[in-house]
């Protein structure tokens, strides 16, 4: 039954992690619901690098790309630097504020339902309301428009809030078109969720091996199956519907958590 649990949240953390309706949030729910134990978050910790590399493979000739280009190329150069740039404020407040995080917002899931319903409301808003795009290839963003996305990203330290969510509507508001704005996330998502992936590992290291073992292969496995799957198909709906069903999914999935709570089920 462990297993079928692991892999259930692996899929999980696949679908949602570049989804903008917070992997994290989707993944305490889950665990808590399915009666999961995942001491210090180690499974949590171990199955996101399967997402990580899941994008990473996808994006591989671009990486290649950029990284034979570095010497010489320009635009190479550029493309690093504004993803550095945009990686800058979450490293920062992370360091400041993890901690805090999951000590107390990660335990309170009315939080997470109000993100849910915020973070929708904000994405209908943006779609009626942005400015006309400027910037319809993600590797032409500014350094100015990248810090500016980076500061975005912070607000995903709230549970619910989504790391893709808020650096696809603050792309947008700076704006990048959609898929733009969806590429840029996920290639912030690359150094954002392995900078992540190495601090809770080191700090859940102890935790490693043995029992969890299993699980944590299976759920790894899912994770990479379910994020390699998943990218495609949501650049091509974001192209054609925009953000909207998202949008109308975090304040439904944010109204029942709150009827949940309130009825004393959750």
């Amino acid at each position: 039954m462990d297993l079928v649990v692991a892999a259930l949240l692996g899929v999980i953390q696949g679908l949602t992690e570049f989804l903008p309706v917070s992997s994290t949030a989707h993944l305490l729910i889950g665990a808590r619901l399915l009666h999961f134990a995942d001491p210090d978050g180690v499974f949590v910790v171990m199955i996101q690098l399967g997402s990580i590399l899941a994008v990473m493979w996808l994006y591989r000739a671009k990486i290649v790309h950029v990284l034979k280009g570095l010497p010489a190329d320009a635009e190479a150069r550029h493309f690093v630097l504004m993803i550095l740039v945009a990686f800058l404020p979450a490293l920062v407040a992370g360091a400041l504020f993890s901690d805090y995080v999951k000590r107390v917002l990660y335990a309170t899931p009315a939080v997470i339902a109000v993100s849910f319903i915020v973070g929708g409301i904000v994405m209908l808003i943006v779609e009626r309301t942005r400015p006309r795009p400027v910037v319809l290839n993600a590797d032409r963003t500014s350094l100015s428009r990248a810090l500016g996305i980076g500061a975005c990203q912070v607000l995903a330290l709230v549970p619910g809030v989504s790391r893709s969510g808020a650096t696809i509507v603050g792309a947008m508001v700076l704006g990048l078109d959609r898929p733009a704005a969806a590429e840029f996330s996920f290639f912030l998502a690359m150094p954002t969720m392995t900078a992540a992936f190495v601090h809770d590992l080191l700090k859940a290291r102890h935790h490693l091996g043995g029992a969890l073992g299993a699980e944590i292969a299976i759920g790894f496995v899912m994770a990479f199956v379910a994020s390699l799957l998943v990218v495609k198909p949501f650049l091509a709906l974001v192209r054609r519907s925009g953000f909207a069903p998202f949008a109308w999914y975090r304040i439904l999935a944010g109204v029942i958590l709150l009827a949940a709570i309130a009825a004393g089920w959750f």
